[in-house]
């Protein structure tokens, strides 16, 4: 379902722009859909109220908990049930963070990740995204809303656009707490300036070397790393929010000193962060989790280079909650 089927279906039962949006407030801050009509410039016609059971309902099968996975370090991850029976996940994260998912699967296939074992199923539509938001706040605050769950954001442009318009506007949702996460896409850097809502940008980096980032992620679009560095700079200058970098720390594989000479010298002078991720790890891919004294020294070495560096941590690493691995372990056989 889409934000813009709703409003359709809102004006068809005689809603005006304003009864629109009080309802629609109300739903992205998952507070009751009549909240606050009883000021008489709310009060709602009659066919609507009469219909507001029933679409309350409806908009809360778009996303249902269908099972809840808490970690020690405050976050929880969510394995969420759309209308079709598919699921997803979404990650409340510690500080009144949220992450959300954007596809069922995802056609990028980064090899340490897996989400894209199965490729792309289908796309969220636009409510559907948004609906992870309200289920989460019906937990706790949402003040900040990261595109960085399964899928890629860049692959269904249109849905996460209106999702952000929505939540950055009558969501009430700081357009630079609404992060738009991505692997490179050149459709990105054109779509996102001429939006209503510009939200801050992360960028999954992953390695300077053009043919290591190919072998990582295979069907991302080609976009020499250089290259993808200066078109997030020219964002960032243009947004005033700096470009988040996403690294994931893969042990021997791109954790060495070749990469944080060619870190520091893509990033240098440029109004970026760059977050070091260390491997959630995953059974069977073949990747492996740096020690902790190891990603510790990287970040080290590139804050003595002038990097500014963020050592984060994957959330909900003691319970094997990598992103996808919630959503293989619901779907496989029970042997």
């Amino acid at each position: 379902m889409h934000i813009e089927h709703i409003r359709q279906r809102l004006r068809a039962l005689s809603a005006k722009p304003g009864h629109e949006e009080l309802i629609l407030r109300n739903w992205t801050r998952a507070l009751p859909l009549d909240s606050g009509r009883s000021r008489p410039e709310n009060f709602l016609p009659l066919e609507v109220r009469t219909a507001l059971p029933a679409l309350a309902a409806e908009w809360q099968a778009l996303a249902r908990l269908r099972s809840e996975h808490a970690g020690e370090d405050g976050s929880s991850r969510l394995l969420v049930e759309l209308t079709d029976g598919q699921t997803v996940e979404s990650v409340l994260l510690p500080k009144d963070g949220l992450c959300v998912s954007t596809q069922v699967g995802c056609a990028v296939g980064c090899v340490f990740c897996m989400t894209g074992r199965d490729g792309l199923l289908r796309q969220l539509g636009s409510a559907e995204i948004v609906a992870q938001v309200v289920l989460a706040r019906t937990q706790r605050a949402v003040k900040k809303v990261v595109f960085m769950g399964m899928g890629e954001p860049a692959h269904n442009m249109e849905n996460v656009l209106e999702a952000i318009d929505l939540l950055g506007t009558l969501g009430d949702i700081g357009h630079k707490n609404l992060v738009f996460s991505t692997v490179g896409d050149r459709r990105v850097f054109e779509r996102l300036p001429q939006a209503r809502v510009k939200p801050a940008l992360a960028l999954s980096l992953h390695s300077t070397r053009a043919d290591l980032r190919a072998q990582l992620l295979p069907r991302a679009q080609r976009i020499d790393p250089a290259e993808l560095v200066e078109l997030g700079e020219a964002y960032a200058r243009a947004t005033g929010y700096p470009i988040q970098y996403q690294w994931t720390l893969l042990e021997g594989v791109n954790d060495g000193a070749e990469e944080v000479d060619g870190i520091a010298r893509l990033l240098a002078g440029k109004y970026a962060v760059m977050n070091l991720i260390p491997y959630n790890a995953v059974d069977g891919l073949g990747f492996r989790r740096p020690a902790q004294e190891s990603a510790e020294a990287m970040s080290l070495a590139l804050y003595k280079r002038g990097i500014l560096t963020k050592l984060r941590q994957s959330a909900g690493q003691d319970i094997d909650g990598g992103c996808g691995q919630l959503r293989a372990r619901a779907i496989a056989p029970v042997s």
